[in-house]
């Protein structure tokens, strides 16, 4: 044999060995992952929820990048995240996600996510300078629709649930909800496409909304209409906020006065388990406004949250129960019992959003995270920085550390005690 036989027969074997390398790595990025569904995830406490926006900027003009996207699914994948839940396909950001998650999965097997998408739903005239009209629905609608079916379609081993509008029939929206009957149409338009094989049949077909929405509150809500639509959804979706409440409804709210000789944090300790049996008490109202109905369906939380700044009803001037240790309270109570309870609960949300009050940076819509826009873990989250969890893991350029430095003590600087129950104020 001669020299360049020598040389050549291993150069040629070790180009197929590298070929047949990329060639098991791509087919075992390309080989779907066992395939499981909303019924197996729903409830699951080993699949825990949270409701996620990507924007970093005060403007949605900045569409998040598949990049950002993807350093995002990164930072919630180290917080035990696997089901993440959307609110429009109008915008970019839906449809890069699936990108950004689709990407991760081939990069890394072990990787797993899903998707509850939201499609927006509103009235004619909604968002405009016209008077919106509540009887109508926007010409907008079935495009909305129509791009959710297509996503769902194409990502389907990431999206498991479609949800059909956010908080539109609740009749506080008052920029644009619309009648039980519009989501109605639109949850039955995509239960038969299942029912024709045009969708997944496991795919799980909802709609998200206030609990009053669901008849947990007024009996005027109490329509036909949302019977049949009880009927139609594979799951009803919930909102409980006592958050709001402690401006609104504030009765639960406050110190109790056999409370007054307890230690700050026992006091906010027991305010805080008020605010949690107020979301329990919600969602037994829908729950057992549904058994009413002789309906059996499972009842999830869509979203219930807790707001870390506020300026306004619920800041120092008002009911004084914006901080980051009663978030922190809040989120561990849900956690603890919906976990117990087999309920899924996408808790509002995974990251700030400065773009929801952008006239008002302190307004408490900005600041329902549990990390702050430049990375910074809330106290929620403390033990998970102490732990290691998000090593190596960055948002921008900023690695994930604590706010305040980590310093309780400081942290506690900002953490106001509610009124004593007799003296609250019922108008803050």
């Amino acid at each position: 044999m001669t020299l360049r036989h020598h040389i050549v027969l291993p150069v040629l074997f070790t180009v197929l060995m590298l070929s047949c390398n990329q060639e098991k790595k791509t087919e075992q990025a390309m080989r779907p992952q066992k395939s499981i569904t909303a019924k197996e995830i729903l409830g699951n406490p080993n699949y825990v929820a949270i409701s996620y926006g990507g924007y970093r900027k005060s403007s949605r003009e900045y569409q998040p990048t598949v990049a950002q996207l993807k350093e995002d699914m990164k930072i919630l994948q180290a917080m035990n995240i696997k089901v993440l839940r959307t609110y429009n396909v109008q915008l970019a950001q839906a449809s890069n996600l699936l990108k950004a998650i689709r990407q991760l999965k081939a990069e890394d097997e072990t990787f797993e996510m899903y998707v509850m998408l939201g499609a927006w739903i509103d009235c004619k005239n909604a968002w405009t300078d016209k008077e919106p009209d509540h009887t109508v629905e926007s010409e907008q609608n079935e495009g909305e629709i129509h791009r959710a079916v297509a996503l769902a379609n194409q990502y389907p081993d990431i999206v498991k649930i479609i949800a059909v509008g956010n908080e539109a029939m609740i009749r506080w929206a008052t920029s644009y909800y619309i009648q039980p009957n519009v989501i109605l149409k639109w949850v039955n338009y995509l239960q038969n496409l299942k029912s024709e094989g045009k969708l997944s049949k496991d795919l799980w077909i909802t709609s998200s909304d206030d609990f009053a929405s669901w008849g947990g509150g007024e009996e005027s809500y109490h329509v036909k209409d949302l019977e049949d639509l009880i009927k139609a959804v594979d799951y009803v979706s919930m909102h409980t906020y006592p958050y709001h409440n402690t401006h609104y409804n504030p009765e639960f709210w406050g110190i109790d006065e056999e409370e007054k000789d307890l230690s700050s944090e026992e006091k906010l300790e027991a305010a805080m388990q008020r605010a949690l049996k107020f979301a329990q008490k919600q969602y037994k109202a829908v729950s057992s406004y549904v058994e009413s109905l002789g309906i059996k369906k499972p009842i999830h939380i869509g979203e219930t949250g807790w707001a870390t700044v506020s300026n306004g009803h619920y800041g120092p001037n008002g009911s004084k129960a914006t901080d980051e240790y009663k978030e922190a309270l809040y989120h561990q109570y849900m956690r603890e019992w919906t976990n117990k309870e087999g309920i899924s609960c996408f808790y509002f949300e995974a990251f700030d959003e400065p773009w929801k009050d952008a006239h008002n940076q302190k307004g408490s819509e900005n600041h329902f995270g549990l990390i702050t826009v430049d990375g910074k873990a809330k106290y929620a989250l403390w033990d998970m920085v102490d732990k290691g969890a998000f090593k190596g893991l960055t948002r921008g350029s900023n690695p994930i550390t604590k706010t305040y430095n980590g310093n309780k003590s400081e942290m506690m600087k900002d953490v106001e005690l509610p009124a004593i129950k007799e003296e609250m104020a019922t108008d803050f």
